[in-house]
């Protein structure tokens, strides 16, 4: 196996082992202020309501994704990058299946038994939690792959068409300009599949936490422009070590 062959390899594991982690970590909604220890926000937003910054868990590592999908668009192309988003759906569904079988089988009585109490000493159904909780990421997958293959392939056609104009310079350009209108689409997209159509938000809600997600990845996207240029400058020099 060559350099480019252990390269391809190596981008492609962290693009698809962070793609399935943001899917089953995305059932959970944090509050940044929480976490930062400060007051919620209280946004003025349409409609007379207040935004919260309120995010998913899995958005956090999504930047990741797509800063790893620029890279493979920059030394692969875009059949490099689309291998890797319809091998990685196809592990997404696959995992959707799994998830899905086992939160179907009967529990056994001794695992019940054991954690049939919280800390505190309260009543605690192991089973209906593990159900609960990966039966929603069930719809977040749902809803994220017709998001994600449907950005992706737009990344990658924005980030070529990008280099096309600009030829090798401007690399901050594609990287975060073709990541600026994907994310607009999977901010939201993901989101009013699975917790408008398939669970019980409003749309409104699905708009403030789209908007705030889709705010955040553009922001890292740009603070992380330094990373993808030390990353394109290890990778060259990985390609092309220097002779002895």
């Amino acid at each position: 196996m060559n350099r480019n062959q252990h390269l391809y390899l190596m981008l492609s594991a962290i693009f698809l082992t962070n793609a399935i982690i943001a899917e089953f970590a995305g059932v959970k909604i944090f509050s940044l202020e929480k976490l930062l220890g400060l007051a919620p926000a209280q946004l003025p937003f349409f409609g007379g309501q207040k935004l919260d910054l309120n995010l998913s868990v899995g958005v956090v590592i999504w930047p990741l994704v797509f800063l790893v999908s620029d890279l493979i668009n920059e030394y692969f192309g875009r059949d490099g990058v689309r291998k890797i988003s319809f091998i990685t759906a196809g592990m997404i569904a696959w995992s959707f299946l799994v998830v899905l079988a086992g939160t179907g089988v009967p529990p056994a009585n001794f695992w019940l038994e054991l954690n049939n109490a919280d800390p505190a000493g309260n009543p605690f159904d192991i089973n209906y939690a593990y159900t609960s909780i990966f039966r929603a990421g069930l719809g977040i997958i749902a809803g994220s792959l017709t998001a994600f293959l449907v950005s992706q392939l737009i990344d990658a056609y924005a980030f070529h068409y990008l280099k096309a104009l600009t030829g090798s310079k401007k690399l901050w350009l594609r990287a975060t300009g073709s990541t600026v209108i994907s994310q607009l689409i999977d901010s939201f997209v993901i989101l009013f599949i699975a917790f408008y159509v398939l669970g019980n938000w409003s749309m409104q809600q699905v708009l403030q936490v789209g908007l705030v997600q889709y705010t955040y990845k553009v922001s890292l996207a740009i603070l992380l422009t330094p990373l993808i240029y030390i990353a394109h400058w290890g990778i060259d020099s990985y390609l092309m070590p220097k002779k002895a």
